[in-house]
C-alpha cells in the first residue's frame, strides 16, 4: 500500500457523464489509469447539476434535462506521481477541466487485513 502523508496534490478532472473512452465511460477509464500507474487513490462524484464552458446547465431535477450530468475524478498523491499522469489525461481529455490544488494529508488508511486487490464484484477481497 502506498504510503501518504503530508504535502500532497490534488488533481481533479471534471467532465460528463456521458463521455466515452472506446466505449466505455471516460470516468472509468482515467481511474483504471490512475490504479495501473500506482497512485494512491481515485474517486469518482456524481454531481447533480453543472454547466461548464458549452454554458449549458445539466440538471438531474427537469428528466428532459437530466442527460449528462457532471463528473469529478479526483485524485491524491505526491505532486510527483500526479504530475508523471499528466500526460495520460492529455490524451484522454478533450473537453472538460483538469485542475491542480495543493492539499495535505492528514490521514490515509485502508480497511485493516486488506490486499488491495479488488474482487470481481469491485470490493476489496481480504
Amino acid at each position: 500500500m502506498t504510503r501518504l502523508t503530508g504535502r500532497a496534490l490534488r488533481l481533479t478532472v471534471y467532465i460528463g457523464e456521458d463521455d466515452i473512452w472506446h466505449h466505455k465511460p471516460l470516468y472509468t477509464e482515467i481511474v483504471h489509469r490512475a490504479h495501473t500507474a500506482g497512485l494512491a487513490g481515485a474517486s469518482v462524484f456524481r454531481g447533480i447539476e453543472g454547466f461548464g464552458a458549452s454554458s449549458r446547465i445539466h440538471t438531474s431535477r427537469l428528466l428532459s434535462l437530466s442527460e449528462d450530468l457532471p463528473v469529478a475524478v479526483v485524485v491524491v498523491d505526491t505532486e510527483e506521481r500526479v504530475r508523471a499522469f499528466l500526460p495520460q489525461l492529455d490524451e484522454l481529455v478533450t473537453e472538460g477541466l483538469v485542475t491542480l490544488d495543493d492539499c495535505e494529508v492528514i490521514r490515509y488508511a485502508g480497511r485493516s487485513g486488506e490486499t488491495g486487490e479488488p474482487d470481481v464484484k469491485g470490493k476489496k477481497s481480504l
